[in-house]
């Protein structure tokens, strides 16, 4: 079965090509686990880095689907990339010396990071809440071939579901893989983001965790001990989220670029910048009140989603569905279904065909 994934490329190629591409990227990952052993930590390990950094930013180039493709390149592009890099400095998950082989290599390619206390087990979702949520995404698939009848904002109400459920799938099914095979208790990478008071609490504790603690070492901490020296430690936190919202702008730029292949539009770019200032505001405001008030829950909860959805409605959405992503992803599900049903009716075939030559 040759199904079509983009233009004239097959899933077959497709896969072809993510094969070669996760080699590279786990055969780059040993050569920087060697390079530690052999560079000093500072700019000599950096130069050696360098190479695989420019590799990583090329190798999403190879993929162009909409699950394959948009997962690998925020693997590698981003996260990878940045955790190469504070590994440069001794810093970052990659900086663990007591890290196996395998463990190095699993924390290099997926956005895991191990619990610094291994005695204190976070609770995890049960299974059958991710069960749910695969399920309403199979609802969701099925309801987008209605959406002509359908609202434009419910439409993208939709979406805006449909991702959430998407990357926390994907993401706590990667930590289960490599809890299962490395034997390690992994954190988990959303928590609850539709129960935010504020809209620190959304990016900073709740919206995909593992993308903050890169950010962290990488932009955050630089930025604020430079920022000390300038403004005082009281505000210096403020041009530090300022600038991480800045890269983290860029590379979700990056990213749409590798999903669209078309100039950007700039879109992503005023959604985080307008995120990053109007946190900017409301961390100002706490310092200026200094807790003496705060809006109940049941007031801030909705004016945090509400801000979160509405913006992605003017900026977030317009961006991504210039790259057809939703009609892309709807085709790589049928060509998915496709494939399957092809594989299950081929083994029933080749069962019944044994069962009416086996010898009585």
């Amino acid at each position: 079965m040759e199904g079509k994934i983009y233009e004239n490329y097959t899933l077959e190629w497709e896969i072809s090509n993510f094969i070669k591409v996760w080699v590279s990227v786990i055969a780059s990952l040993l050569y920087c686990k060697a390079a530690t052993k052999i560079f000093p930590r500072g700019r000599i390990r950096l130069f050696a880095f360098i190479p695989v950094v420019c590799l990583f930013l090329v190798l999403p180039l190879q993929l162009h689907s909409m699950h394959l493709g948009g997962m690998s390149c925020f693997f590698i592009a981003w996260l990878a990339n940045f955790k190469i890099l504070s590994l440069a400095f001794d810093k970052g998950p990659l900086s663990d010396p007591s890290l196996s082989l395998p463990q190095f290599v699993a924390i290099g390619c997926f956005p895991i990071k191990v619990q610094q206390n291994q005695n204190s087990k976070k609770a995890h979702k049960p299974i059958w809440n991710y069960a749910l949520k695969g399920f309403l995404v199979a609802v969701l698939v099925r309801i987008y071939d209605y959406s002509d009848h359908i609202h434009p904002w419910l439409v993208l109400v939709l979406y805006c579901f449909h991702i959430y459920f998407m990357l926390e799938l994907i993401l706590a099914t990667l930590a289960a893989l490599a809890s299962a095979t490395l034997g390690l208790e992994l954190e988990p990478q959303f928590n609850d983001p539709y129960l935010s008071t504020s809209l620190q609490d959304f990016w900073g504790r709740r919206w995909n965790i593992m993308v903050t603690r890169i950010l962290r070492p990488t932009v955050y901490d630089p930025a604020l001990s430079t920022s000390i020296r300038v403004v005082g430690r009281k505000w210096a936190p403020l041009p530090a989220v300022f600038c991480t919202f800045v890269v983290s702008a860029l590379m979700h730029e990056l990213i749409f670029y590798y999903l669209g292949r078309s100039r950007p539009t700039w879109e992503i770019t005023w959604f985080f910048l307008l995120h990053g200032v109007s946190l900017l505001v409301e961390i100002g405001v706490k310092k200026v009140l200094n807790g003496r008030y705060r809006l109940p829950r049941m007031v801030a909860t909705p004016m945090t989603l509400g801000y979160v959805v509405g913006t992605g409605f003017w900026l977030f959405f317009p961006a991504l569905l210039r790259c057809k992503s939703d009609v892309r992803a709807s085709e790589e599900y049928a060509i998915v279904g496709a494939f399957l049903r092809d594989v299950v009716g081929g083994a029933v075939k080749s069962g019944h065909f044994n069962s009416t030559v086996v010898p009585m």
